[in-house]
């Protein structure tokens, strides 16, 4: 098959680009596969072009490039059919409608899959008949506004298939949104097997990692792990990961741990690419989300053989952990029960490394292989049932945009009468 993914920017650093690169990858060893970025800043992937596949993009901002789109008339005006709901509306425009609207309709692929909600629109309303449309998930449905929730359910009804990172989420497509004829699939991400040996659970280090954002609640931590030092101030706590530009929550947690005197205790690492040489630094992985959207930290330290104490926050953790077999699951915002089951496991040696090599063993669950079948397998089950329905197919593909035209006429009226009102407001 030739399956064609388009992403937002390959060539920065991301969950999603990671995710995707690692699926890519996987599913070049059987077949012809291409990543189409949207953005290209850089000259190279920040995270290295995978072995075997194919790289385009359609938009080109390297301001010291022969093919510069930056100045571009269209590049300055507001995007149509990108939906205003997603968080990254801002960067595209009129130029990404036109372009991504150009790629769609001349692609030549058997399956082409959108990896976020606006290019899963795109898909929906530009893509020509033939290919297997596909729209991943990589957040959750509950994390998008009421906006996009609206966009996403009138537009993915031509897509053939969605797929979510964990079946909760899967769930809550299914009973909130009204899809006929979408395949709904919960297929996790994937995370390779670290090249070094896994962690030996005798170093006394709990690990945290990921950016630092309120909804991590490293405040959490912090605040448990005092609780943790005074029983066992031979412990420290390392955290990894950078904070958004204004360091707000970086200066917060400083603060935090010099109030509780945990500077020798405590250490911010900043940000570290790639993880898997820190993982075996330490013995226990520690993640007090509020939530996630499905815990690629936690994958990625068990695969490293690090039991993970984790809240069960929606929605990922539980589908990942075994409670009490390959790590514990605690209360979200309960630091009380996140230092007991830190110490529980700092306490007993045995427990600690009979966890490890558990969590070792189920990690090889999303081992990139494993994962890319269950991908193959959809894509294929999708273009056989393509095949046996080409004329309904066509049907449905016309009724669903003459209705997507007669929205898009209301929902423009109701952006310019929006627009007008914040206008007379700021006047």
């Amino acid at each position: 098959m030739h399956i064609s993914f388009l992403l937002h920017n390959a060539y920065g650093i991301g969950g999603t680009i990671r995710t995707t690169f690692n699926l890519a990858q996987a599913l070049a060893e059987q077949h012809d596969i291409e990543i189409v970025s949207v953005f290209r800043h850089r000259d190279a992937p920040a995270l290295g072009a995978p072995p075997g596949v194919t790289m385009r993009h359609l938009v080109d901002l390297r301001a010291k490039s022969a093919t510069y789109d930056g100045d571009a008339a269209d590049h300055a005006r507001p995007a149509a059919v990108f939906p205003r709901g997603d968080s990254r509306h801002q960067q595209y425009s009129r130029l990404t409608d036109a372009r991504i609207a150009a790629h769609l309709r001349s692609l030549e692929a058997d399956v082409v899959v959108g990896t976020r909600p606006g290019l899963n629109v795109h898909i929906s309303r530009q893509a020509r008949r033939g290919p297997v449309r596909i729209g991943q998930e990589h957040l959750t449905l509950d994390s998008h506004s009421y906006r996009l929730r609206r966009e996403i359910s009138h537009r993915y009804e031509l897509l053939d298939a969605i797929t979510t990172v964990t079946r909760a989420d899967a769930e809550d497509y299914r009973r909130r949104l009204r899809l006929p004829g979408v395949r709904i699939e919960a297929i996790p991400n994937s995370v390779p097997a670290p090249v070094g040996p896994p962690a030996q659970g005798d170093l006394k280090w709990v690990v945290a990692a990921g950016r630092l954002h309120r909804v991590k609640r490293y405040d959490l931590l912090v605040r448990a792990f005092a609780e943790v030092s005074a029983a066992r101030p031979d412990w420290r706590l390392r955290i990894y990961g950078g904070g958004d530009a204004t360091g707000d929550e970086q200066r917060t947690l400083r603060t935090l741990i010099k109030e509780l005197g945990l500077r020798d205790q405590v250490l911010l690492m900043g940000s570290v690419h790639p993880m898997e040489a820190e993982w075996p630094k330490g013995s226990i992985a520690a993640v007090t989300s509020d939530r996630e959207s499905f815990g690629m930290t936690i994958v990625e330290a068990m695969r490293c053989g690090l039991p993970v104490v984790a809240t069960d926050c929606p929605h990922g953790p539980a589908e990942i952990i075994d409670d009490g077999t390959d790590g514990r699951l605690v209360p979200v915002g309960d630091g009380a029960a996140v230092a007991a089951a830190l110490l529980a496991l700092i306490e007993d040696d045995g427990l600690r490394h009979r966890m490890g090599r558990e969590a070792l063993a189920a990690s090889r669950r999303f081992d990139p292989a494993r994962i890319a079948e269950r991908h193959e397998n959809l894509f294929t089950e999708l273009a056989a049932q393509a095949a046996r329905g080409r004329g309904q197919g066509a049907l449905r593909t016309a009724l669903h945009r003459s209705r997507g035209t007669a929205l898009d006429g209301a929902y423009a009226l109701r952006y310019k009468a929006a627009d007008l009102i914040r206008r007379g407001r700021a006047g």
